[in-house]
């Protein structure tokens, strides 16, 4: 009795403790009310080791030779970009706004979303990308499937409908081949907190992020904050349901930011961004494989040079007291580099990028630090090295030509990548 009253008092004080006060109604709201699971520390402490079941390419491209390509974007920008030998790269489609994450749909056809700029963060649209032209290697035409929504990171498709992701909700239409905008009105299957600093302060993780598995929903909800014991549970979290919105519960927890998840074969992977104001080299950035009930470190615990250290901001905290100390994730990348969109390259025909697992790193918003912004091949532990680089020249905006936001196959020779900063959808080809 004595110890389950431990335990309550110290769930109690964790409440009551919080480095960012939000409104007290924004907790998750389910179709048909159904609540989401809450945590126990048993579950808390049920963090899996990480343990590999698909085999990744991991060799050193370290030393690959790089051939260097002259870009021209349509408002004037010229720059070079470094790509491996034997491979091109030109501009599929430009003009765009923030162009994010890339969706193949039932019909193939490509879908983005395109969060259009930090002025307005509810003017996003999700696009169609059509009529390639083989020769050109670009899209002929572009076409707005939606417009008006508020943050839309990822379009997903499941049977008959299309699944958008915005800040504050989960949403659902129904869809037919070739339709060129959605028929009925929108199924909204859930609801997130929405509020959080302005873009000035960097938004505060107001992406959601999607995956399909074995009939199932997952969805990302980054942190309202950089590091904090959250009010409401669902932040720093990837959550599962059925896909029309019920049965909401945990997958993992301790996710400060994980804008890229995937299923690759039966695991899900994930990219997640660590907090600031340790230093300028750690915590570090990464790229692992979660599990369910897992817990991943956030904010108790970072990963630095392949080793868990406890953050000594939350040492005292009483719910540190009873959450258990994670693993080393897969990969890990340096602070501020911040990885995004990945890709396994199953089977594409090139020794050094078949069958591993590209990243793009979106890159700091502090540009002085010089992180990030190319497209790396992941090499295990704190190793990476470079596919596509030189969007970044030095230490000012001036310099920065480029943010890479996500990856993806087009075939096994090929494959195309976003770049949010000047709204570039880019094709490499070999």
């Amino acid at each position: 009795m004595n110890k389950m009253k431990n335990i309550f008092l110290l769930m109690l004080v964790a409440g009551l403790i919080c480095c960012k006060a939000g409104p007290a109604n924004n907790a998750v709201e389910i179709k048909n009310s159904v609540a989401v699971k809450s945590v126990s520390p048993g579950e808390m402490n049920a963090a899996p080791a990480i343990e590999e079941e698909v085999t990744f390419n991991t060799t050193a491209a370290a030393a690959l030779k790089k051939d260097s390509v002259l870009i021209k974007l349509a408002n004037g920008k010229s720059f070079n970009l470094s790509v491996p030998h034997g491979f091109h790269i030109g501009i599929a489609a430009e003009g765009l706004k923030r162009l994010r994450f890339l969706t193949m749909s039932p019909d193939n056809r490509l879908f983005a979303t395109d969060m259009f700029d930090r002025s307005d963060n509810n003017n996003g649209r999700v696009l169609i990308f059509e009529e390639w032209n083989e020769k050109e290697h670009r899209f002929e035409k572009i076409s707005t499937f939606l417009a008006g929504l508020h943050n839309p990171n990822q379009v997903a498709f499941y049977k008959n409908y299309i699944y958008i992701a915005e800040t504050d909700k989960l949403t659902r239409y129904a869809y037919n081949a070739g339709d060129m905008q959605p028929l009925g009105n929108a199924q909204t299957l859930a609801t997130f907190p929405a509020y959080g600093l302005g873009y000035k302060y960097g938004g505060w993780h107001l992406t959601r992020s999607l995956a399909f598995h074995n009939d199932k929903l997952y969805v990302s909800v980054g942190s309202s904050c950089n590091a904090c014991i959250e009010k409401e549970e669902v932040r720093a979290s990837v959550v599962e349901m059925n896909p029309d919105g019920t049965g909401m519960k945990f997958f993992a927890r301790g996710l400060r930011n994980s804008v890229g998840i995937k299923w690759i074969a039966n695991d899900l992977w994930v990219t997640t961004m660590g907090r600031d104001l340790i230093g300028p080299d750690k915590p570090e950035d990464l790229f692992m494989k979660i599990k369910r009930d897992g817990y991943y470190g956030w904010p108790f615990y970072f990963q630095y040079h392949n080793k868990i250290y406890s953050d000594d901001q939350f040492k005292d905290s009483a719910r540190a007291t009873y959450v258990k100390r994670p693993e080393v994730g897969f990969a890990g990348f340096k602070a501020h580099s911040a990885p995004l969109g990945f890709e396994y390259m199953k089977d594409f025909d090139d020794d050094n990028i078949g069958n591993s697992v590209l990243v793009c790193l979106h890159g700091s918003t502090s540009v002085w630090r010089e992180r990030g912004n190319s497209v790396v091949k992941v090499e295990g532990r704190n190793k990476y090295s470079d596919i596509v680089s030189g969007f970044l020249k030095g230490k000012t905006e001036a310099g920065r030509f480029g943010r890479p936001c996500d990856v993806m196959m087009k075939d096994k020779r090929s494959f195309f990548f976003t770049d949010d900063w000047n709204g570039v959808l880019y094709f490499v080809w070999k």
